[in-house]
């Protein structure tokens, strides 16, 4: 008898135990009175606690930081011309399609860019290129607002453009960083308004540094990176993972129009040198000589009869009137060394004029006729780049 007893109690035990087990699983509500906490409550409390912390490997500070001194701009040209009727054994330029909407001659044409607020009294950064000859310009801030702008001062062959807007309460303007710090294969963002959308951040890497001979501006010395940059893009900001400012995006390579990898951004350096001569004199000053060089080949090196290891540049044209012409420099010099100073090739030799202060003597090493022999020549102005339409 006892044992029966036992066995109904035990049978009774077993299922209440796993009445007790469904309920708690599948309808916990019914047991609001028992202090029960489910393995799914427990992960929907931890997920929780986490919200307000960034994801490992997030961006999201840098991006908080500098994405309201990010600005986009809006631009538009009146022309006076009649309709033109299109050829249509004419490419369409992939780049115009996108970028400028590719519109008759008769209608405004509209493009876009960005901008980087660089001070607190309203001062923009952007490219030459994104301004140039526009008869409106209309900036549009991160919170919506909208300003019209004028162009203090640009820089075509840097491709730097300045613009200011007389607003209140601006974001607090991008921190500049130091190319310096900056080194290949350091993660940074781009920010922007590519194709109108709207900002946008994408990532990549610093493929490279000092990039050069790319036949975009006169004077390079561009930032490569393949954090996707496109149409719109233009004069927007590449930042480090700390929201440093560190290059102003300009150009991409690309066949089609889009991003394909290859992006060129103005090192801040660079921009900033620029920027402040604009805001201090209107413009920027660069020296001349007036000459027209050649890099040395090793062809021309043997048929000169050079030493094997000459570094240099072949002159083989010099202006009437140019500082080169006054100091006696001729078609066929070779031309070595500025200051003691050797120099590498005309990109080289290009960018150490530029530097140097108009009316500022220099010293000037040549070889003439298989002999070497030095000049003087004083540094004049570099006349201004002529756009062509």
């Amino acid at each position: 008898m006892l044992n029966r007893l036992w066995l109904l109690f035990a049978q009774a035990v077993t299922i209440l135990i796993a009445v007790w087990f469904v309920l708690i699983t599948l309808k916990p509500e019914w047991l609001a009175g028992a202090n029960v906490t489910t393995i799914v409550d427990s992960v929907t409390l931890k997920e929780r606690d986490d919200v307000s912390s960034p994801n490992p490997g997030s961006y999201h500070e840098a991006v908080k930081k500098s994405m309201p001194a990010v600005v986009n701009i809006f631009t538009s040209k009146s022309t006076k011309q009649p309709l033109a009727r299109k050829d249509k054994n004419k490419k369409s330029d992939p780049f115009n399609q996108f970028f400028f909407g590719d519109t008759p001659d008769a209608e405004p044409i509209s493009s876009l860019g960005s901008g980087v607020i660089v001070s607190p009294e309203g001062v923009i950064l952007t490219n030459h290129h994104v301004v140039s000859d526009a008869d409106e310009i209309e900036i549009a801030l991160y919170d919506g607002r909208k300003y019209k702008a004028k162009i203090i001062g640009s820089d075509p062959e840097t491709d730097i453009a300045v613009l200011k807007i007389d607003a209140k309460q601006l974001p607090n303007p991008i921190t500049l960083g130091n190319v310096n710090s900056v080194h290949i294969g350091d993660v940074v963002l781009a920010i922007g308004n590519p194709f109108g959308v709207g900002e946008t951040v994408t990532s990549g890497i610093v493929s490279a540094m000092g990039r050069d001979h790319v036949g975009i501006n006169t004077f390079e010395n561009f930032i490569q990176t393949d954090a996707a940059i496109n149409p719109g893009n233009s004069g927007g900001a590449l930042i480090d993972t700390r929201g440093n400012l560190i290059g102003i995006n300009t150009a991409i390579y690309s066949n089609n129009g889009g991003s394909m990898g290859i992006g060129f951004a103005i090192p801040i350096n660079l921009a900033k040198q620029v920027m402040e001569s604009i805001l201090k004199t209107g413009g920027v000053t660069r020296g001349w000589i007036g000459i027209e060089p050649q890099n040395l080949s090793s062809e021309l090196i043997d048929s000169m009869k050079l030493p094997k290891n000459t570094h240099g540049i072949l002159i083989t044209g010099v202006l009437d009137g140019s500082p080169a012409d006054s100091a006696g420099l001729k078609p066929g010099d070779v031309l070595i060394s500025l200051n003691n100073e050797s120099i590498n090739d005309v990109r080289d030799l290009l960018n150490r004029v530029a530097g140097i202060e108009p009316g500022t003597e220099v010293n000037c090493k040549i070889i003439r006729k298989e002999k070497e022999m030095g000049l003087s020549v004083k540094i004049g102005k570099r006349p201004k780049l002529k756009i062509l339409n």
